[in-house]
This record gives C-alpha cells, sequence and structure tokens, in this order.
C-alpha cells in the first residue's frame, strides 16, 4: 500500500479554507460547531466575570411583546443583547435566553394564554452589527428551557405571528442572508408548534419577507411584505423589484401580489422596506409605511434656506458663481470646508478651472456621515386601503421629512391603534403619529427619548399608555408621548471598542453604536444609587455613535475620542487643550476613505504620537496637531459602492520596539513599517485569506517580531475563525485557528504575564489558548453568547475587561487563569489567602434592623472532578473551630466563610450570638474525592498589619 503524502493532504485541506474563504457557511454546521464547543466547558469555565455596566445608554431594541391582560409584565427583545422579561414594568429585568446558540433576536411573539414564547433570531434592520441568527426558539415554562425549532438559513427574521386559537400555528417572516443569496426566505408557516415548516411564499434568492399582519376578525386573512436587499462590504442595496405587498385568504397557506400595477402602491426597483398594520377594528383598513428610494421631483423639494452639496453639484458654474458671497461663506462654514477656502477663494479657482461645480459639491457628499443625511430620496410614505389592499393612495402631499434620511432600511414600522383606524404611529428615526388617518402628523418623540425606532406597543385598554423600543431602550408614556420615562435596566450596551486608563481605581472607556462614547470606573456595581444622588458613574464624552478611545496614560486626562467614519477629537482637562482631527483631501483631489470604525493608536513609547488610519496612514507628532498623510493608498481593491471600503481597519505598534508598525485593511491586506511609517511592505503571504477583512493586527509584548493577525467573514456570510501569526515580521505565517468553533474572530490579546496564553474574542464568544494557538477553550464564565467586539488588559491591575456588543462590559481577574495549567496537574490545591485584619465589632450591627458586621474569609480551592467538599478550620493547637460541608464544581471554587466557630472559649461573642475567630494563624484543610489541601489564613491586630 502506498503511503500517502501527509504534507500534500494538509496543504490540500489548507488550502481548502483559504480558498473558501468567501463562501457561506451553513448554518447547520455552525450549530454543530457550538454544540461541540458547549460540550468542552471545562474548569475554566468555573472562573466568573464580572458585569460592570453601564446601562444607562441601553442598546437596539428589536421587539416588544406585553401581557394584555397584565401590562406590568413584558418580553423586550435586543439586536444583540439577547431576551429580557420583567414583571414590575421595567423596573427590573431578567435575562431568560442567553445559552442558545446566537442571542441576536428580530422578532418575538408570545401566546399569553399558554404562556408560550416564540424567538426568531437574527434581527432584520440590516445595519453593519446586524448579527445572523440561527432560527427559531420556543420556551414553554417562561424561558427556562427552550426547544429549538428549525428555520437553520433564516438568518434574520422581521416578525412573527400567532395564531390565537391555535398554539401551534404559526407565521415567521424570513428575510434571508444578509451578505450572500439564498433561496430560504419569504413567509413559512408551521401548524405543529415549529416541528416541521412549510415555505408558503418564496419570491428569490435575494427577496425575503420583512413583515406580517393577521386580520383581526378573520384569521384566514393575513398580509406579508416582501422586502428585495442585499449588502456587501462596499455596498449596501436596500430595493428592488421584488419589494411588495402580498395577501393570504387561505390562512397563509397560499400568497397574492397585491401591490404595483393599478393598486395605487408603486412597484419599482427603487421600492425599499415595508411595514404593514391592519386596524382591528375596521380590518379593511389597512396602512402600509414604505422606504421609497426613488428621486424627489427637482421642484418638489422645499427650498430650504441653505445651500445643500445635492443642489450645488448639478449647477452651471455661470449659476454657482452668481450665489451671494455671504451664501457661500455659510455653506463652506456649515460644511467643514478647510479654512483655506472662502467663498472669494472658491468662486476664482472656479473661473480659473482649477477644479469644478461638480467637485465643491463632491467634496461633501464624499464624506461618508454627511451622505446619510444630503439626498434627493424620496424616503417615508404612508399608503392606506380601506378596502382590504384592493387599492392604496398615499395619504399626505408633503414628505415626511426627517424620519428616515437615507436609511430607511432601519425602520419601517407602522401601528394603528386596535381601537381607532384613524391614529396611526410610524417610527423610524423619530416617532410620529396621525389622528386622522395620515393627512397630519406630530412628533411624539419628546424629551428623554433616544432615536431610531423599531417597535411600539398600544394599550388597547388605556390607548395612551405606549411602550417604544429605540437604539436607546426602552421608553413608556401613559400621555401619549408627552412624557416618557426610560425603562433601561438591562446591561445591553453595544461597545464597539474599549480601552483604559491607569488611575486607581482604573477607568473604561468605550465608544458605543448609536450611544457615543463613555468613561466609567473599573470597580463599578449596578445599582439604582445613583437615582437618589443623581450622579450616574459612568459619563458621556462624546456624541455619534463611539468608536475608538485613546487616553495618555501620562495623566489620565488627555484622551482621543470619536465617531463614525474617521471624527476625532482631543480631550484634556481644559477647553483648550480640545482639537478636532479629521484629514481631509483638498477640492478636487481624489477624497480619503474612512472606516465606520476608524482605527487611532496612540503610542506606548511616546504618547504624543498618534497614528490613524484612513484608506493611507497618517501620523502626529504632537497629539494631533500636525496630523501628516505618512502612505499612499495601502488597500488594492477595486470595490466601490456606498459604503466606505478600501480602508484601514487595524494599527498596532510593538510594544517593545518604537516605530515597528503594523496596519490591517478591511479588504485583506496587512503592511508593515519599521520607520515610524515613513515607508510601508505589504506583507500578505500566499497561505492568508484573500480579500476578507483584518479585524485586528496585534503586535507581541513577549517577541519583537512576533505579531498576530485576526480576519472577519462576517461580511461574507463566512463564519470561519481565521487567526494567524508570525515570528519574522510577517514573512511567513502559520494559522493558528486551532479548534475554535465557527465563529468569525473580531480581536485577540496577549496574556499580560504568559506568553503561552492568548485570548480570542468572537462573535459569539470569549475563548483561552494555553499553548499559542495550538487548541481553545470556551471561557464562558457566565458570559452570554455575546459578540465580544474588543478586549483590554488592564497590565497593572492584571485584569481582561471584555467590550461586548449587547451585554454591555466585564472584567476578570487573570491570576486563576495564569495558575490554571499549574494547578491542572494536581487533583486539588488551593490559594493562598487574605490576610484578615480583627475586629471587635465582628457581630454587631450599627442598628437593630441592620445586618450584623463579618469578616469575609473566602477560601478559594481547584478541583479537578466535581464532588462533595469538606473543609476544616483548625487552630495552632489543632482544634476545630468550624466545619463547612457542600458539593465542589470541577475548576475552582469559592467558598465563603464568616470566621464563625463553635468554640466558644477565648473566641470573640458578637450580638447574634455567633462567636468568631480571633486573632491566630489557622490552617484550613479541604478534602475532595479523597484528595486533600491544606493553606494558612492570618487575623492580625489591625496595628499590626
Amino acid at each position: 500500500m502506498k503511503t500517502p503524502n501527509i504534507l500534500l493532504i494538509i496543504c490540500t485541506l489548507f488550502c481548502v479554507k483559504i480558498c473558501n474563504a468567501q463562501v457561506a457557511t451553513s448554518t447547520v454546521n455552525r450549530i454543530e460547531s457550538y454544540k461541540n464547543a458547549k460540550s468542552k466547558l471545562q474548569d475554566l469555565n468555573s472562573i466568573a466575570f464580572k458585569n460592570i455596566g453601564p446601562t444607562i445608554m441601553s442598546g437596539r431594541v428589536t421587539d416588544l411583546a406585553v401581557n394584555p391582560n397584565n401590562t406590568n409584565e413584558f418580553y423586550a427583545a435586543y439586536a444583540s443583547g439577547g431576551l429580557w422579561h420583567t414583571v414590575n414594568n421595567g423596573l427590573s429585568f431578567t435575562p431568560i435566553f442567553d445559552n442558545e446558540a446566537s442571542i441576536t433576536i428580530g422578532a418575538i411573539a408570545v401566546n399569553w394564554k399558554k404562556n408560550i414564547i416564540w424567538v426568531g433570531t437574527g434581527e432584520a434592520n440590516s445595519s453593519r452589527s446586524s448579527y445572523a441568527g440561527t432560527g427559531v426558539y420556543k420556551s414553554i415554562d417562561t424561558g427556562k428551557t427552550w426547544q429549538y425549532c428549525g428555520l437553520p438559513e433564516s438568518h434574520h427574521i422581521g416578525k412573527i405571528v400567532l395564531d390565537e386559537t391555535d398554539e401551534n400555528v404559526a407565521f415567521v417572516a424570513v428575510l434571508g442572508h444578509l451578505y450572500s443569496k439564498n433561496s430560504e426566505r419569504g413567509l413559512y408557516k408551521t401548524k405543529n408548534g415549529g416541528t416541521t415548516w412549510k415555505q408558503t411564499l418564496s419570491i428569490n434568492d435575494s427577496t425575503g419577507c420583512v413583515d406580517i399582519c393577521a386580520d383581526a376578525k378573520n384569521k384566514n386573512i393575513l398580509y406579508t411584505t416582501s422586502w428585495t436587499r442585499s449588502r456587501t462590504a462596499w455596498q449596501f442595496t436596500g430595493q428592488g423589484e421584488g419589494s411588495g405587498i402580498y395577501k393570504s385568504t387561505d390562512a397563509g397557506e397560499s400568497w397574492q401580489l397585491i401591490s404595483g400595477g393599478k393598486s395605487g402602491f408603486p412597484k419599482n426597483k427603487n421600492i425599499g422596506r415595508i411595514g404593514i398594520s391592519v386596524c382591528n377594528n375596521n380590518p379593511n383598513t389597512i396602512y402600509a409605511l414604505l422606504d421609497n428610494q426613488n428621486n424627489r421631483e427637482p421642484n418638489s423639494t422645499k427650498k430650504s434656506s441653505e445651500l445643500k452639496a445635492s443642489e450645488i453639484k448639478n449647477m452651471s458654474t455661470n449659476k454657482f458663481l452668481e450665489i451671494p458671497e455671504k451664501e457661500l461663506s455659510k455653506y463652506l462654514n456649515n460644511n467643514n470646508y478647510p479654512k483655506t477656502y472662502t467663498a472669494t477663494t472658491v468662486k476664482e479657482d472656479i473661473k480659473n478651472n482649477k477644479y469644478t461645480v461638480a467637485d465643491i459639491a463632491n467634496w461633501v457628499l464624499a464624506d461618508a456621515n454627511n451622505a446619510l443625511f444630503d439626498t434627493p430620496v424620496i424616503g417615508a410614505e404612508l399608503y392606506k386601503s380601506t378596502d382590504a389592499g384592493k387599492t392604496w393612495a398615499k395619504t399626505h402631499t408633503t414628505h415626511l421629512d426627517g424620519l428616515f434620511f437615507t436609511y430607511g432600511y432601519y425602520f419601517a414600522t407602522v401601528q394603528a391603534n386596535p381601537a381607532n383606524e384613524n391614529e396611526v404611529y410610524l417610527l423610524g428615526y423619530t416617532a410620529i403619529k396621525t389622528d386622522d388617518g395620515g393627512k397630519t402628523f406630530k412628533d411624539i418623540a419628546k424629551g428623554n427619548c433616544h432615536a431610531d425606532y423599531h417597535r411600539i406597543w398600544i394599550n388597547t385598554k388605556q390607548p395612551k399608555h405606549l411602550i417604544v423600543g429605540n437604539d436607546g431602550g426602552i421608553n413608556i408614556t401613559y400621555d401619549d408621548g408627552q412624557k416618557w420615562y426610560k425603562a433601561n435596566n438591562p446591561t445591553v450596551g453595544q461597545f464597539y471598542s474599549i480601552t483604559t486608563d491607569d488611575a486607581k481605581p482604573y477607568n473604561v472607556y468605550g465608544g458605543l453604536q448609536d450611544n457615543g462614547t463613555w468613561i466609567g470606573p473599573s470597580n463599578y456595581t449596578n445599582d439604582d444609587a445613583w437615582h437618589q444622588d443623581g450622579i450616574y458613574p459612568y459619563k458621556a464624552i462624546g456624541g455619534g455613535d463611539g468608536m475608538q478611545v485613546q487616553v495618555d496614560t501620562r495623566d489620565n486626562k488627555t484622551m482621543y475620542t470619536g465617531y463614525q467614519f474617521g471624527y476625532y477629537q482631543r480631550q484634556g482637562a481644559t477647553e483648550s487643550d480640545a482639537l478636532e482631527i479629521h484629514p481631509t483631501h483638498n477640492i478636487g483631489e481624489k477624497a480619503l476613505r474612512f472606516n465606520w470604525q476608524t482605527p487611532i493608536h496612540l503610542s506606548k513609547h511616546n504618547q504624543d504620537i498618534l497614528y490613524y488610519g484612513a484608506n493611507c496612514f497618517f501620523r502626529s507628532l504632537q497629539k494631533g496637531d500636525d496630523i501628516k498623510k505618512m502612505s499612499s493608498d495601502l488597500t488594492s481593491t477595486k470595490n466601490s459602492g456606498n459604503v466606505p471600503y478600501g480602508t484601514i481597519t487595524s494599527i498596532t505598534e510593538s510594544p517593545l520596539q518604537f516605530g515597528l508598525l503594523y496596519i490591517g485593511t478591511d479588504d485583506g491586506n496587512i503592511h508593515i513599517s519599521k520607520n515610524v511609517g515613513h515607508t510601508w511592505e505589504k506583507i500578505n503571504s500566499n497561505n492568508l485569506p484573500k480579500n476578507l477583512w483584518v479585524s485586528r493586527v496585534v503586535a507581541s509584548a513577549y517577541n519583537e517580531a512576533t505579531a498576530y493577525v485576526t480576519f472577519n467573514g462576517y461580511r461574507n456570510d463566512n463564519f470561519t475563525p481565521y487567526i494567524f501569526a508570525t515570528n519574522n515580521h510577517g514573512k511567513t505565517w502559520l494559522d493558528i485557528s486551532g479548534n475554535l468553533p465557527k465563529e468569525p474572530i473580531n480581536v485577540m490579546r496577549e496574556d499580560p504575564k504568559d506568553s503561552n496564553i492568548i485570548y480570542v474574542g468572537t462573535d459569539n464568544g470569549l475563548y483561552v489558548s494555553f499553548n499559542k494557538g495550538k487548541t481553545y477553550e470556551p471561557w464562558q464564565g457566565q458570559l452570554p453568547r455575546v459578540a465580544i467586539h474588543d478586549i483590554a488588559i488592564q497590565a497593572r491591575e492584571n485584569e481582561i475587561v471584555l467590550g461586548t456588543h449587547g451585554r454591555s462590559i466585564y472584567t476578570c481577574k487573570l491570576d486563576k487563569v495564569q495558575i490554571l495549567q499549574k494547578m491542572r496537574s494536581k487533583n486539588l490545591d488551593v490559594l493562598p489567602m487574605k490576610i484578615i485584619t480583627y475586629n471587635s465589632n465582628w457581630g454587631n450591627a450599627w442598628a437593630i434592623y441592620a445586618d450584623a458586621l463579618e469578616p469575609d474569609m473566602d477560601i478559594t480551592f481547584y478541583t479537578k472532578t466535581a464532588g462533595n467538599y469538606s473543609i476544616q478550620i483548625k487552630d495552632v493547637n489543632n482544634k476545630t473551630h468550624e466545619v463547612l460541608a457542600g458539593k465542589a464544581i470541577e475548576g475552582f471554587n469559592i467558598i465563603k466563610y464568616n470566621a464563625n466557630t463553635k468554640i466558644k472559649k477565648n473566641t470573640l461573642s458578637g450580638k447574634n450570638n455567633k462567636n468568631y475567630l480571633g486573632i491566630g494563624k489557622y490552617n484550613i484543610e479541604i478534602l475532595v474525592n479523597g484528595f486533600s489541601a491544606n493553606t494558612t489564613c492570618n487575623i492580625v491586630d489591625a496595628d499590626k498589619k
């Protein structure tokens, strides 16, 4: 028998992995990979994380379900933060969907008679961080346990509707994959409680269903809306020919298109997302909210007193030169053109053909942030049918400006008051209401409300009682929007990035999706005390979509914060320290490109030096004052669209060598500079994935020639983990993805004390390798299955800090992780105990209704296997003072002991009728499964400590 060429087989398999970098991963494989990882939870899982908030800014709510018989009880679904349950009108919430394969949620529905909860995973908003779900889940015990009900390739689910007369019947609007085509999208129905599904409406592999509603008086009649949309890393198309409205008269078994043609509801290639609502009191009346991406007629745009770039772009030279200088100056100032450009100089440049009028407009329109708002599209439109969908008419004559802007794909919820067909709520950037069937509107998003609304619930028994979900959490009103209060107790912040300073205690900084940039103390414990003193521990330090933060640890006050597309600012102790940082191009030059999360990096060798990445590399030697372009375009892509692409995504500098820099790009490039950015060398080797987003480049703190790179295939619906290491400045790369599950990687970090340990954050959790990437273990430690977007290591405190995109921030001491490998060679071991300061007030309380003061003498031991434990506390004379017993889990166990003793002689007697150990040395003996371990504890006099 011929011996196979093992090297050839390995190389072939490796090539398959790399060559298939653009191939979508099947959800069945994702779920199986998750199950395999979950089965490997071992002793590492016994090391628990602490959530340090924040809660105040909350996160994106995608759906609500309220008990109609007890409105104090409701469920709130978050885009990437799971499902939460409240029974006290939002005063407190409990998470109930933390450990399934995916906790990103698009829709929920509840059968309140039977308390059956349905969850459709994967939000439908189709934004940059709309994570793909794994299908539908169901619980019959209020979320204690969950049953998987299939539809694995649904990825994104817009709505679930239940048959109120048959608990086994459900309808699901499946939007489908976001970044790849798939046929498993459309409208699905089950008749057996989710055991099997029938696809009753299928349009094409780019069009799914996003909304459903049912006729309250005839369960055979349903309406659904289809939506054609697709994303790539460089282009979002949120409209298409397949978008429309469908009706079923046979309980969802078949569907007829009722939009387009002579219906009065438009149907063309620019029809975007559609929301739909049937009036309960008169089911013949239906409302549809359309995101119309067709351009407005030139004369339909109300003349603004201010110039817009979109208006200037098509101006003739003569008309431009006729613009009054005062008006042009105001335009230039409002749009932040460089100060070198004045109305006078710009007009002279046009006369001298230095650049064109279109170039002037494109200077603004090339900015992705400006392009979100300066647009000629029609936007939101409300249509009404009074004959059950046969014909439609637009309800208003003026534009609903400010409701959608260019990103109507993010909204389009419409809800008619079940008791009044003329009262209708429209949700978008703001929330508006009509009382006359759509002729006129008023804004109900008063103070104390966040922007970007996704769901609304109306109390049928008390119509002015509303609950809304938006990007800032949950708001509740009892006067139809005149006054709102926030119900933001869940820790569901969607962090993009985090970092720490060196203050004592150190602070954590982070940028969040649509919720700005914040700073908070690392020792924060979530409580409601701030409602009393008015001081919330976290403070806002920036607006917009918060992005990266860098802190000068020489003073722990100078910081660099920013928002989307590279708009950063320096902040310091005084206002004079403030500086806007956003490099730009000249009029007529090719525009720079800025990633949504534009990377910055502060040199640890000299914290006056700031590195900044657009599509070119920038550097400042004076805290941002002299930001200078140091490279040509470091990307290679030829792809371009309406999403900035071909940008730098990660910057790192070697902690061991000043000026040794690496950058990664969204099109898969990696470059190295050994001279502080003066020259760059591309170091993409053939075994690295092609054209995939570089989510992180990390220079090693242990070896000057070592660096790591992670690639993220999220934007290709590719969930393969990619992580590589180089030991020769990128000449060659070694795949160290090991046994990581099929979850895209966002970040990796080295352990601060052990070069063999690395931490990896994925779209679903945290993993640890104790052997430099050969194998990995999941570190759940009470973490939900949430995306880890960033990891910071506070070296002085030896703590890991996790920035999650959906569950705020977690911290944990790393000492147990670092000694775990040594302990694993033992069956039982115990950690040294801290010295305890004696207090004669042990056992006493400051008031009769208060708890007595007791010491904290935690006993921490490690056991290789679970079993019963016995702990004996003895003094130096071998007298047993206390025996503790219980069940030990595999791994680390922390046993609470309050220094109680059964011996009354020569011990401290408290007023609570307990006795406490006195000053002295005590032996601690632990027994588990026949193995023993010993340690000591010292109780010392306060004066002698």
